[in-house]
């Protein structure tokens, strides 16, 4: 017997426009109860407008939504308590530390201040509970931004973009976290750039551009269904960019070759034979293999032309 989980958040024919432009044309997802939910897309996609309108922040100009078995807008105080939201820019109160922060935030619910100094302890900020927000570091304010959104205990999690500017070791931390976030139960949709924290949080995601859903599915899923090459790096200096070219009788095409003074790298669709080639010549110094990425079915939906 096949069993289904419960839906946390159901949409069907979202749409929002802007005068003449449609920020979100259409859409429809479902995202199941302890779910981890990416929305990835280039800027002006719709995600953020598409976040805003399940949160209640927006009114959606037609479509049904379902938030946990409610409609979210008008405003609706019930299902407040059951959501945590982490906005893509988060603003302090002034002069107050990273504890009375928190505490100022759990009031709101009328949680007690000793399940938000616990909640400190959760996001790793105990040693810095006394410290004003405006001194945290970047990693340090977004954690307490995630604390501030768990408080309450919700069901639902809600990140917009929550690693946006980190340094790689702040980035790498935050997925602990927000690991041990899903882990814990609670359904989690994530909007990010980051196509490698997608590919290693997501259980699934929806790859938007131009208010549309290109593709929905598994990471993984995704990646195995793109047509892309292996590409086969190795040390530049052990054999020529024409040597490459040579390699296993016809698996390497034309122009599937480069050479940076760094790596040289081997675009093919036959990696063994190219593989057995090299390993005939001794030129495995810096081998590297790379099959297809997210950030790889992601570029070959949305293009590669840069969007501020």
């Amino acid at each position: 017997m096949v069993t289904t989980m419960p839906t946390a958040i159901l949409v069907r024919g979202l749409r929002k426009s802007y005068g003449p432009v449609a920020a979100v044309g259409g859409i429809s997802f479902d995202v199941e109860q302890g779910e981890f939910f990416g929305i990835l897309g280039p800027n002006g996609a719709g995600k953020t407008t598409t976040l805003e309108i399940i949160e209640g922040l927006r009114e959606a100009d037609d479509g049904e939504l379902s938030v946990l078995g409610m409609t979210p807008w008008p405003r609706n105080p019930a299902l407040l308590p059951r959501m945590g939201v982490q906005l893509q820019a988060s603003s302090f109160f002034e002069r107050l530390t990273a504890r009375e922060q928190i505490r100022t935030f759990a009031s709101l619910y009328g949680v007690p201040a000793r399940r938000a100094d616990q909640m400190l302890d959760t996001v790793g900020l105990s040693e810095s509970a006394d410290v004003r927000a405006e001194k945290l570091s970047g990693g340090q304010a977004q954690r307490l931004s995630i604390a501030c959104a768990l408080v309450h205990d919700p069901e639902l999690v809600f990140m917009d973009e929550p690693t946006g500017a980190l340094d790689p070791q702040a980035r790498r931390n935050l997925w602990d976290l927000l690991r041990q976030i899903n882990a814990d139960g609670r359904t989690v949709v994530l909007t990010t750039h980051h196509m490698d924290e997608a590919e290693t949080l997501c259980d699934r995601v929806a790859i938007m551009d131009h208010g549309q859903i290109l593709k929905l599915g598994a990471p993984a899923a995704l990646v195995r269904g793109i047509d892309s090459p292996v590409r086969i790096s190795v040390e530049s200096g052990q054999l020529t960019a024409a040597d490459a070219r040579l390699l296993g009788d016809g698996a390497v095409t034309d122009g599937a070759v480069t050479d940076d003074g760094v790596s040289l790298t081997i675009a093919t669709r036959q990696p063994a034979p190219v593989l057995a080639g090299l390993a005939d010549r001794r030129a495995l110094v810096g081998l590297r293999v790379n099959g297809a990425t997210l950030e790889d079915v992601f570029l070959d939906l949305t293009g590669r032309e840069y969007r501020a």
